[in-house]
């Protein structure tokens, strides 16, 4: 009873909005900088294999940057269609009706945006 009494799931993000906000940026900065980083190094080394002129060398890093690439798309898309899941289910949805749940959304997907600044724009 004591923890639910702590744990207002009604005001749970308005009161942690800078937090979500803070994860928020560091999310979007690291969906976007790992793909790149990942993919950049896959091409580094596609590079290395090619002035090495040597046909085995080549298609093992050619696999590498597929594998690469792939887990950067992967790790680009991931918040988003985690989230887009929990938005799916019915009971998350009934769950958090009138506790604000735009307000994460928001704090979490664009946290550059005019909800978050308190204008509500």
């Amino acid at each position: 009873m004591l923890i639910a009494e702590a744990f207002n799931l009604q005001t749970f993000c308005s009161s942690t909005k800078d937090i979500l906000i803070f994860v928020g940026w560091a999310l979007t900065i690291f969906k976007v900088a790992i793909p790149f980083i990942i993919i950049a190094y896959g091409i580094m080394d596609l590079g290395k294999a090619v002035t090495a002129a040597k046909d085995e060398e080549i298609k093992t890093a050619a696999k590498r940057l597929l594998f690469r690439a792939i887990a950067g798309i992967c790790i680009f898309f991931v918040p988003t269609v985690v989230l887009w899941l929990f938005g799916t289910v019915s009971s998350f949805n009934e769950a958090t009706t009138g506790g604000g749940f735009d307000t994460c959304e928001s704090a979490l997907l664009r946290p550059w945006g005019g909800a978050n600044d308190g204008t509500g724009e």
